[in-house]
């Protein structure tokens, strides 16, 4: 293969792994969200150390420790219906200076606040769920943090018709790691008053 579909088979391995990841933790969360935190942990540590997809600078691979993440917390571990909203296009800004279109189609209310739920408005699409609160910027990267998007694989499931949101696997963009990654950052509907901490922490 060229160098160029070299890249493509390892984007489409990447996509796989972390489709199968998540496949792993939905089967195992609701019996033992601790064991199921724990293997998320060590899957993400080693596709970022060794996946040529990485976000990490191919440089910095060599030296990474593995992800800094809060220990599972089930305060912060919840399920909610979707509310309807109507369908509004937003440009969501991203780490770049440029925009993305998503579509916002719904919200879910938690005993944090509330967040909007957005579509990928582009072919294939994906549900795409951001957030950012009172640690970005300290603790957290301050872009936010994502706890859905299916565009990537990154889905916790349903449970009982409720959307599993569970802030322990809320994870950082590639371009908290790398700036050379563009990533759509949390708008201002998806910002919460309160400290999540729960999930990764900032590299």
């Amino acid at each position: 293969m060229t160098a160029v579909a070299d890249d493509y088979a390892a984007l489409l391995d990447w996509r796989r792994r972390v489709a199968d990841l998540y496949a792993d933790v939905r089967r195992q969360l609701a019996r033992d969200p601790r064991a199921a935190h724990a293997r998320w942990r060590g899957r993400r540590d080693d596709l970022l150390r060794t996946h040529p997809q990485s976000a990490i600078a191919p440089a910095a691979r060599a030296g990474f420790g593995g992800l800094r993440v809060f220990d599972y917390d089930p305060r912060f571990a919840f399920t909610a219906v979707i509310q309807s909203l109507p369908e509004t296009r937003h440009d969501v800004e991203t780490s770049g200076g440029g925009v993305i279109p998503f579509v916002r189609f719904g919200a879910v209310d938690l005993p944090v606040g509330r967040l909007e739920l957005f579509w990928l408005d582009a072919y294939g699409g994906g549900v795409f769920l951001p957030f950012r609160d009172a640690t970005s910027g300290t603790t957290t990267y301050g872009g936010g943090r994502y706890v859905l998007d299916t565009a990537k694989g990154a889905d916790l499931g349903s449970r009982d018709g409720a959307l599993v949101v569970d802030f322990n696997f809320a994870y950082c963009p590639s371009c908290a790691y790398d700036p050379q990654w563009v990533c759509p950052l949390a708008p201002p509907a998806n910002r919460l008053a309160i400290a999540i901490e729960a999930g990764e922490r900032l590299p």
